[in-house]
């Protein structure tokens, strides 16, 4: 019990020291002086990128939890998304709209999701080291980047993966607006079937949509080539902060 509740506040300070390095590092001022920044990054992009590192990747305990109890009820359909395929099989609306390409994009949003549960996980690697390290709370930007440097060379690239799993998704623009569209359908669906499906579910597959909501805003009305340039910049960043040396891409 004393170990849980130690591991609880160690993971709290965990996150509030990495949301510090986050801030700082995807704040307008500091890229400002990078000569890589992408002219189409503006300030305003720059803020759209931060609220949602902030707000739903690295998020504070309250929400963190919130998110968590969402992905526990949605764990059932991001397991079997043939669960969520089954759902829409009596829908000729969205049978004749998307016909065999359902299921590629719904596989598409189950993998943003599955990348996004991931790398919302990568503090608990970060708590792993402070306690077998013992480092003491709060951590510095300097403890938090020795956290991330002790870290095995596996579990970054596993990391590293899903986030460019997810930033790939998102700057797809056609192809989240028809994952939303479906997840849209999926919801009315499960509303209009209370004896079947759980206000639980419902809430879980509402937050997956909102994350996918909020992810479809970071690359919103930019051309190809101003999304690959900013999917492009964002990688190198989430790069630097892991330490990893940029030929290994």
């Amino acid at each position: 019990m004393f170990e849980d509740k130690e591991r609880k506040r160690i993971l709290n300070e965990i996150i509030l020291g990495y949301r510090k390095v986050i801030s700082e590092r995807y704040d307008y001022k500091n890229l400002k002086t990078r000569s890589d920044l992408p002219k189409s990054y503006s300030e305003e992009r720059s803020i759209i990128f931060k609220d949602y590192f902030l707000d739903y990747m690295y998020p504070l305990v309250d929400k963190r939890e919130i998110l968590n109890e969402a992905f526990e009820s949605m764990d059932n359909y991001i397991k079997h998304p043939e669960k969520l395929l089954r759902i829409l099989i009596d829908s000729s609306t969205i049978l004749l709209k998307y016909g065999r390409y359902l299921p590629k994009i719904l596989n598409a949003g189950i993998k943003a999701l599955k990348a996004f549960r991931r790398t919302s996980k990568f503090e608990e690697i970060l708590v792993n080291q402070a306690m077998l390290l013992e480092y003491e709370a709060p951590y510095s930007k300097v403890e938090i980047g020795k956290l991330i440097r002790a870290i095995s060379k596996k579990d970054i690239k596993k990391y590293m993966k899903n986030i460019r799993k997810l930033f790939e998704i998102m700057r797809d623009s056609e192809l989240v607006s028809k994952i939303l569209k479906i997840v849209d359908y999926i919801i009315k669906i499960m509303k209009n079937n209370p004896n079947i499906y759980s206000k639980k579910e419902v809430n879980g597959l509402e937050i997956g949509q909102e994350i996918i909501i909020a992810g479809d805003a970071l690359f919103k009305e930019l051309n190809k080539k101003e999304q690959l340039e900013i999917f492009k910049f964002i990688i190198t960043m989430e790069r630097e902060i892991l330490g990893i040396p940029l030929r290994h891409k």
